[in-house]
């Protein structure tokens, strides 16, 4: 049974990651770039982070800093075989294949952390990743994709789920030989430091984004790395990235729900479900609760 705070804590950060995407999809409706919302929410994460410096730790010799910078280089590698996925091929497709990444950390804590894990993580990870694709079919009708970048679309989405997957179970795996008031500030710093590199990719400077998307930029790209520090110090402390990834795959209820409730105030125009797109969404819906169910049993 997770304690309390092993569950709140991705639930709170599933929240703040749904606040997040609604604000950058008003920044980007207003002029924002991907490659923005990229690195400004890497940024802001990375001096986000450094209030985990308080609770201490111990700094590793520097022959051992190759791991916060593999750890940071994992999640920045898993951020651009996203965006190059969004660029260019249909969400519909992506998101399903993203929603592979909970299997992913399983695979990889067997691999690299524990050497096993009990049969129930195994199938919530399988129903969330099941519940995740249906709350996504409603863009499965769309024709006109051909297989060539379909399959280009799945790889780019299939190599940003290993890479994020990766990243979870390795903060898992280092944390608690740094401390999280070391191993994750100094990864975050490195992460945005990294994070510059994407710069020549913007359309156009930062400075030159017409207002008011530079207020949208940062007000997602604070929570994006709020919502990060939430989740990834849950994964750091209680060491259960697979339990951790099912919880915080609520994000996908959630943001149904705020689409329907809150939505018109970021602006957002999904609206109008249809019937089919409605039954789709409640099979997700329970299979994603039975995940988190299983968890928490």
């Amino acid at each position: 049974m997770p304690s309390v705070f092993q569950i709140v804590l991705p639930v709170a950060a599933a929240f703040f990651y749904v606040s997040s995407a609604l604000s950058l999809k008003r920044a980007s409706e207003l002029g924002a770039g991907i490659w923005h919302s990229a690195f400004v929410s890497n940024v802001l994460a990375g001096l986000i982070f450094q209030v985990l410096l308080v609770l201490g730790g111990h700094w590793q010799p520097l022959s051992l800093w190759w791991q916060p910078l593999l750890t940071a280089f994992l999640f920045l590698s898993g951020q651009i075989w996203s965006m190059i996925a969004l660029q260019k091929g249909d969400v519909s497709i992506i998101t399903p294949v993203m929603g592979v990444k909970i299997l992913m950390v399983a695979v990889f804590t067997t691999v690299l952390v524990t050497g096993g894990l009990p049969w129930q993580l195994w199938l919530a990870a399988a129903l969330s990743t099941s519940g995740i694709a249906c709350l996504n079919h409603s863009g499965a009708h769309r024709t006109g994709t051909s297989t060539a970048n379909a399959t280009r679309t799945i790889t780019y989405a299939a190599l940003a789920a290993a890479s994020f997957a990766l990243f979870d179970v390795l903060v898992q795996k280092w944390s608690p030989a740094w401390g999280i008031g070391r191993f994750l500030p100094l990864t975050a710093g490195m992460q945005g430091l990294l994070s510059f590199a994407i710069i020549p990719l913007f359309p156009s400077p930062l400075t030159r984004l017409p207002s008011p998307a530079p207020r949208w930029l940062v007000t997602g790209g604070a929570f994006m790395g709020l919502q990060s520090l939430l989740f990834v110090s849950c994964i750091a402390y209680f060491g259960s990235a697979t339990a951790s990834n099912v919880i915080y795959s609520s994000r996908g209820l959630m943001s149904l729900a705020a689409v329907s409730l809150i939505g018109h105030w970021f602006h957002s125009t999904e609206k109008g479900l249809t019937p089919s797109v409605l039954r789709w969404r409640f099979t997700g819906a329970t299979l994603m609760f039975a995940a988190i169910i299983l968890v928490l049993v």
